[in-house]
């Protein structure tokens, strides 16, 4: 029976992100200083980006290991990291997901897209940078499903109108 521990799983996504990187040594010294490297988007990934307020109307709170918990449910363990300084989540979805995506606000990055990604190791806030995993990647090529992340963005955007809406007739 062949295990692998969670370290070694993390350092084969880690070698398989880089793939996408102008320079590897550039993006892995990126990482180490910075905790984020610029990566592109398209060939062996895309990813979509999801307003916060819609993945905590979907999840039903805004608390870090609650959400993290629901997203990694509700997505099947797919990678999905949060970006703090934008209040953006980004689901990681196969490279073609752009071509078809059609999800109102929220946005596919695909080809001529790049997108700064945190290292693989950043599983919560850090102080250099605003990016942290939510569900980290279990290993190269695992992503969500692009269905799972359609579905998610449509419920939550479901519940952000319901809740706006009784919100002005409360109001009115």
């Amino acid at each position: 029976m062949l295990v692998h521990t969670r370290q070694e799983r993390e350092a084969a996504a880690r070698t398989w992100l880089l793939i996408s990187a102008r320079d590897a040594a550039t993006a892995r010294s990126d990482w180490k200083n910075y905790g984020v490297a610029l990566l592109r988007c398209g060939a062996l990934f895309s990813a979509v980006r999801i307003p916060a307020i819609l993945v905590h109307a979907a999840a039903g709170t805004a608390d870090r290991p609650a959400v993290a918990d629901f997203l990694a449910t509700a997505l099947d363990g797919g990678p999905v990291f949060y970006d703090g300084g934008g209040q953006q989540y980004y689901a990681l979805t196969p490279g073609s997901a752009a071509r078809t995506w059609n999800v109102p606000d929220t946005e596919c990055l695909g080809s001529d897209h790049f997108l700064g990604i945190p290292a693989t190791d950043i599983t919560a806030p850090d102080p250099r940078c605003a990016a942290y995993w939510c569900v980290p990647m279990d290993g190269p090529g695992t992503l969500c499903m692009p269905a799972a992340v359609a579905h998610l963005a449509r419920h939550g955007r479901h519940l952000v109108a319901q809740q706006q809406s009784e919100e002005a007739t409360a109001r009115a």
